[in-house]
């Protein structure tokens, strides 16, 4: 589909509705979305391409958009493939075609496209440069890590467009989320499942982009992933400051568990209940075994205090509970409070393993004493975990 954003600016972008796992791991059950964007002016730029799954309709697009027209530029914010892969194929098209990117993305283009002759066809952009397109000119920011080196944002003076990459993204294709983000029922909630686990473990670089960008006039944020920002801003801004340092976003617990024959279950979402007994404002749960693993690094993220309760297995934890706090270490979870639930038949250890872990991670506190569950929980066991509840909303 192509849509006119404002004057002079189209969507050229293409939704897959057939992917099941981006990046071959987050399920997308909505598909998603490889934005892509034509500037028309007295030149003209095509920003990013799309991914090579959805090649011919990306091409469609843009023919349609320039109807017989050459375009001038082809701007590549980021390299990933989801928005490179068809550079080649662009350039191949117009050979008057000039690429606009970074030095970094540069060095990359020989890495996913051998052969590639770029003599007099590059164009190498610093920190602060700009490219005029006539009226208008493309002012380019250097985004290193968010999330991968090479990559850049641009922003459109008279326009106010950011064009973000993959900064205030989201999962979903547009044709089920809606193309414009005051249309999307809860942007929040797959921005920041993607946000977490796409951009968790960079808060820091994600902190430098936002102050590049606080004295800029922007109207409308164009990210390559998910749909298009142009109301409420701040809202989207204060998020993005929220997440990227790692603050506290909404007050509560979130309780997961890993459980194999059931025990463990049973004692964490009494746990739960005895929280929201207790006036917890919000307890979050999430099996571990079976609900999405993205969803629960989210939620991780998304609350200050997290309980864990987990089997011992094979004289360690369980595997699922080892893989959640595996994930969490990558994305630099940290600044929260953990409270532990073990259970063990003979010999517990799921506790020990976990703190191990978690004494790997950067300013997370773990509570003590953990309690231990043998086998099933039993009315005995109310009091500790009644314990730990206040413990936790204590903290």
């Amino acid at each position: 589909m192509t849509q006119t954003l404002l004057e002079g600016l189209r969507y050229i972008g293409v939704d897959d509705l057939n992917l099941d796992l981006f990046e071959s791991q987050y399920a997308v059950p909505e598909g998603m979305a490889y934005n892509s964007y034509l500037i028309e002016d007295k030149k003209i730029a095509i920003l990013d391409t799309a991914d090579a799954r959805c090649s011919e309709q990306w091409k469609r697009n843009l023919s349609e958009a320039l109807s017989g027209r050459k375009p001038d530029y082809l701007v590549v914010h980021h390299m990933e493939p989801d928005h490179s892969a068809l550079i080649a194929d662009t350039l191949a098209a117009w050979p008057e075609l000039k690429l606009v990117t970074t030095d970094k993305a540069a060095a990359m283009l020989g890495q996913f496209f051998e052969g590639l002759e770029l003599e007099g066809r590059l164009i190498k952009v610093k920190e602060g440069d700009s490219l005029s397109l006539g009226r208008r000119s493309l002012h380019f920011y250097l985004a290193p890590m968010v999330h991968w080196p090479e990559v850049m944002v641009s922003w459109l003076d008279g326009s106010g467009a950011l064009f973000s990459a993959d900064a205030f993204g989201k999962f979903g294709a547009l044709q089920t989320c809606g193309f414009w983000g005051d249309e999307d029922d809860d942007w929040a909630c797959e921005g920041r499942r993607y946000y977490f686990n796409i951009c968790g473990k960079y808060g820091g670089p994600v902190q430098t982009l936002l102050k590049k960008l606080e004295g800029l006039d922007i109207k409308m944020i164009c990210p390559l992933h998910g749909p298009i920002l142009r109301k409420d801003l701040g809202y989207y801004l204060d998020l993005y400051r929220t997440w990227s340092s790692y603050g506290v976003e909404t007050p509560g617990v979130f309780v997961a568990y890993a459980s194999i024959h059931g025990g463990t279950a049973e004692a964490a979402l009494r746990l739960a209940d005895i929280l929201k007994e207790k006036g917890c404002p919000k307890v979050a749960t999430a099996d571990l075994t079976r609900d999405d693993m993205g969803e629960a690094v989210e939620d991780a993220f998304r609350y200050g205090k997290m309980v864990l309760a987990a089997a011992s297995y094979d004289a360690g934890l369980f595997t699922p509970a080892w893989n959640f706090l595996h994930l969490l270490q990558a994305k630099a979870w940290q600044k929260r409070t953990v409270a532990l639930v073990e259970n063990g038949s003979w010999a517990p250890s799921a506790a020990r393993v976990m703190r191990e872990m978690f004494a790997q991670m950067k300013d997370v506190t773990v509570l003590e004493p953990a309690v231990t569950i043998r086998s099933r929980m039993k009315k005995s066991d109310i009091p500790a975990l009644e314990a730990l509840a206040d413990a936790i909303l204590n903290a």
